[in-house]
C-alpha cells in the first residue's frame, strides 16, 4: 500500500512543459520583436498643443512600427504551432 503511494507522488512530481525549449525561445523573440515594434511607433508628440508636428506621419511610425508588430505576431503564432519532435 505504501510503495503505490509513492509511485503516484513521482508521477504528480514529473510534470512536463507544454512546449519544448525552443519554442519558448521563439517565444520570447516574438515578445522582443512586437516590443520594439511598439518602441518604434513612440515619440512624435508635441509640447504645445496648439502646435502641429509632422513627425506623427513618418514612415517609421506608419509603416515600419506597424509591420514589425504584425512579424512579432507571426513569430509568435509559429512558436505556439511548432511541433515538438
Amino acid at each position: 500500500m505504501k510503495n503505490n503511494n509513492n509511485k503516484e507522488e513521482q508521477q504528480v512530481q514529473k510534470q512536463e512543459f507544454l512546449f519544448d525549449a525552443i519554442n519558448y525561445k521563439i517565444l520570447l523573440i516574438g515578445i522582443a520583436v512586437i516590443a520594439l515594434g511598439f518602441i518604434l511607433m513612440s515619440g512624435g508628440g508635441s509640447k504645445d498643443p496648439n502646435v502641429f508636428n509632422e513627425d506623427i506621419f513618418s514612415f517609421r511610425r506608419i509603416r515600419l512600427a506597424p509591420t514589425t508588430v504584425l512579424i512579432g505576431f507571426g513569430i509568435t503564432i509559429y512558436s505556439i504551432f511548432k511541433k515538438s519532435k
